[in-house]
């Protein structure tokens, strides 16, 4: 598998480029490769995608410990804006926040370490954004932080963000185990 992995300003996460084919019926990209992943990647403990229509702001989430999570995700059609933000206390990025332009046309992975946010903003008409992640999912452990702690993400007018992500707590007053 040739592809492009590349470090990002976050400490820890960065970029895999994937090579995509093209041929008279359309396009093929390898997604996941052992020798590629075992060497760089926990075992991934769950799999899941979602469907978002344009100007939907899906964010900023993350686990708490002991059931944080590494994160991997890709857009396998449309196009997002992706966020990822950290939360790690010791890091020398923490409170940092990266934007990524993700889409089905350019197959780019971001690997997200534990003790980051995560979120995204559907740029074209719908996107699907898939998920592969360290732990199982734990409802009760799930949150996030409130999307305006960060300077980079700048939502349009008309997003759509759910009242749960508009209830988040800012990073400010947020209080890291990470």
């Amino acid at each position: 598998m040739n592809a492009e992995i590349q470090a990002s300003p976050l400490s820890g996460c960065y970029t895999i480029t994937l090579p995509r084919h093209n041929d008279l019926r359309g396009s093929f990209v390898k997604t996941f490769h052992p020798q590629l992943f075992s060497a760089r990647l926990p075992e991934f403990k769950e799999q899941y995608y979602s469907v978002s229509h344009q100007n939907v702001f899906r964010g900023m989430h993350f686990q708490l410990p002991p059931f944080d999570v590494v994160k991997l995700v890709y857009c396998s059609q449309g196009t997002v804006y992706d966020f990822v933000a950290d939360l790690r206390k010791t890091s020398p990025t923490y409170g940092h926040c990266q934007r990524f332009e993700l889409s089905g046309e350019n197959p780019t992975m971001v690997v997200i370490p534990s003790g980051m946010a995560h979120g995204f903003l559907t740029r074209s008409q719908s996107a699907t954004l898939h998920y592969m992640v360290s732990e199982i999912y734990n409802p009760e452990l799930d949150t996030g932080i409130h999307y305006s702690s960060f300077n980079v993400i700048d939502l349009p007018h008309n997003a759509q963000v759910s009242p749960r992500d508009q209830a988040f707590v800012k990073l400010s007053d947020f209080k890291s185990p990470f």
